[in-house]
């Protein structure tokens, strides 16, 4: 498997260079046993030859890659390899509204009267559309980065993650992304799921929208409804079965035609 996290070892090692670059979070990045989508991926375009290095880390947001704390990252990584790339990942998104002081200000403040899930997200200023426009111009800004530093071979792929369950389960005791803010706002049990679900779909629809402006170019892994419910390690991510199940049956179908896998 040809993925490396640690630029160094890259360098140092037998492949040298990499022609995937990897930007993104903790599918990305992960680190508990079953590992993250980039393991499974590595194996996928191994077979072409391909090497990819992940920048980013866990719980990155969008905003980090353009002007947060992985900028110098990112920047570097494109002049360094960009002119011979493949290929650029891109995982990021969720952070943005995943974890209660991302999710809260984007549902009503009362729910509770509320039978739909789209009646219980919050619209205009600091609602959930402009948080799609904020969302697609970070991704926008983030893709000319790329195309500056990148030959027109290159392609962009990015992904929609899959319909998470408001489990309220996370990591090492810690209360979960999603849940509590549903319970705070008053959302009725039954539409937790069709929240998250809501969540998803606008954040898929917003890709869409941004790839259909250079579709030779740009490409997104619909993964929405891939996993079951024992394919999740938690609220957030999936177990190794469910990391390896979309990235053969959704990345590889995506990556193929482009010689990627």
């Amino acid at each position: 498997m040809a993925v490396y996290w640690d630029e160094t070892k890259l360098q140092m090692g037998p492949h040298g260079t990499a022609t995937i670059l990897a930007f993104g979070d903790s599918w990305f990045w992960y680190p508990l046993p079953g590992g993250c989508l980039l393991n499974y991926l590595g194996d996928v375009v191994g077979t072409r030859g391909h090497v990819i290095l992940a920048k980013g880390m866990n719980g990155a947001e969008t905003r980090d890659y353009v002007d947060g704390k992985y900028r110098n990252a990112v920047r570097e990584s494109l002049r360094l390899y960009g002119p011979t790339l493949s290929a650029v990942f891109i995982s990021g998104g969720g952070n943005d509204f995943a974890g209660f002081n991302d999710l809260r200000p984007l549902l009503k403040t009362d729910c509770s009267g509320e039978t739909q899930a789209a009646q219980c997200f919050r619209n205009g200023k600091g609602g959930f559309d402009q948080f799609l426009v904020e969302m697609d111009e970070q991704y926008r800004a983030l893709i000319g980065l790329i195309y500056t530093r990148t030959s027109v071979d290159c392609h962009i792929v990015m992904h929609s993650y899959d319909y998470a369950p408001p489990t309220g389960e996370a990591l090492f005791g810690r209360e979960g992304w999603l849940r509590p803010a549903l319970v705070d706002a008053g959302v009725a049990p039954e539409l937790f799921k069709p929240c998250v679900d809501h969540l998803i779909d606008g954040f898929h629809g917003m890709l869409l929208n941004i790839a259909q402006g250079d579709p030779q170019h740009l490409h997104v892994v619909d993964s929405r409804g891939t996993l079951g419910p024992t394919d999740w390690a938690n609220e957030l991510h999936p177990n190794g079965r469910g990391f390896k199940k979309i990235a053969v049956e959704r990345w590889k179908p995506v990556l193929q035609p482009l010689s990627l896998a």
